[in-house]
């Protein structure tokens, strides 16, 4: 077993408009960096090669918090000293946390001879978005160990995750330099939703997964859309209205808030698709005055990887 790996963990894009806390993709880039070393004495220690003044306490630390829960399970006395770089913004909505703590347990499996499963590293690495958010949810956790799209079935009695086939299909993602806590997206979620928005909502996922797993990418676009989450949070976005209407007028299949927000991804056919409609989100924000970031590429068939040794 190695006494240090170089980790790279993905950023995500989760709830897919009408998928709610339950479907995820991953995305070849921007990505967190994670060195882990393996220490004779029990314990963590984390550092940040970056300047978000994030907190270093384990405890506090959505990477540390995910160790502890792995460390509970390991009956040796060993412990970790982590260094993270993060290529992911906090705050973003393309899954900050998530890529930080799934590199980190995926990191320390590799060190530990690779006795966990990928399911359970994706309940280990729960306990870091529990410190971010506030809640244990795996819609991002999930394609940030697993890879390509996921379907969070079950939290509880036990985690169940179903990996779904990657479609080749390409996404845009613009990042308006914003910041939206995920804490206080969740806060303006409604309480209850009428029976028949309900049945709107579940009609679109059973859509959008059926579109993914048959090729049919025009529902894909007819089902993502969102009569729940969206319409709750679009206030906290500037701009979101007219970067979705000029992103289908230049060719996108669909998309929406990516996870609690700022981020606003978009489904392509192929890539230059796909840099069309990135070129065609950043014009609005450019007309706003805001800053923004542009992520172009297909979906990642690979989660959290040791890239070397």
């Amino acid at each position: 077993m190695p006494d240090s790996v170089l980790v790279h963990a993905p950023a995500t894009v989760a709830n897919l408009g009408c998928g709610f806390d339950v479907l995820g993709l991953a995305l070849a880039a921007p990505y967190d960096t994670l060195r882990l070393r393996r220490t004779d004495a029990p314990g963590l220690t984390i550092a940040h090669l970056d300047d978000y003044g994030l907190p270093t306490d384990p405890a506090h630390n959505v990477a540390g918090a995910a160790l502890r829960a792995l460390l509970a399970r390991v009956p040796e006395p060993v412990g970790f000293a982590v260094e993270i770089r993060k290529g992911i913004r906090p705050g973003s909505g393309v899954g900050s946390s998530a890529a930080s703590a799934a590199g980190a347990v995926v990191g320390a499996n590799a060190l530990l001879g690779n006795r966990f499963s990928r399911l359970e590293l994706a309940d280990f690495a729960m306990a870091g978005e529990a410190v971010a958010s506030g809640a244990r949810h795996a819609d991002n956790i999930a394609p940030a160990i697993f890879g390509g799209l996921t379907l969070v079935r079950a939290l509880e009695p036990a985690l169940d995750i179903v990996a779904l086939p990657a479609p080749p299909l390409w996404v845009a993602v613009v990042h308006p330099q914003i910041e939206i806590n995920t804490r206080d997206a969740r806060q303006v979620l409604p309480a209850a939703v009428p029976l028949g928005l309900a049945v709107r909502q579940w009609a679109n996922v059973a859509g959008l997964v059926a579109g993914f797993l048959t090729a049919d990418f025009a529902l894909v676009g007819r089902a993502l859309e969102d009569h729940v989450v969206e319409p709750a949070r679009a206030p906290l976005i500037p701009g979101l209205a007219e970067a979705r209407r000029r992103a289908l007028a230049a060719g996108a299949l669909g998309g929406g808030i990516s996870g609690s927000g700022p981020s606003i991804f978009m489904l392509n056919r192929d890539g230059e698709t796909a840099h069309a409609v990135a070129a065609a989100l950043g014009s609005v924000f450019a007309e706003l005055g805001i800053a923004y970031q542009l992520h172009v590429g297909r979906i990642a068939g690979e989660g959290a990887r040791v890239v070397a040794e």
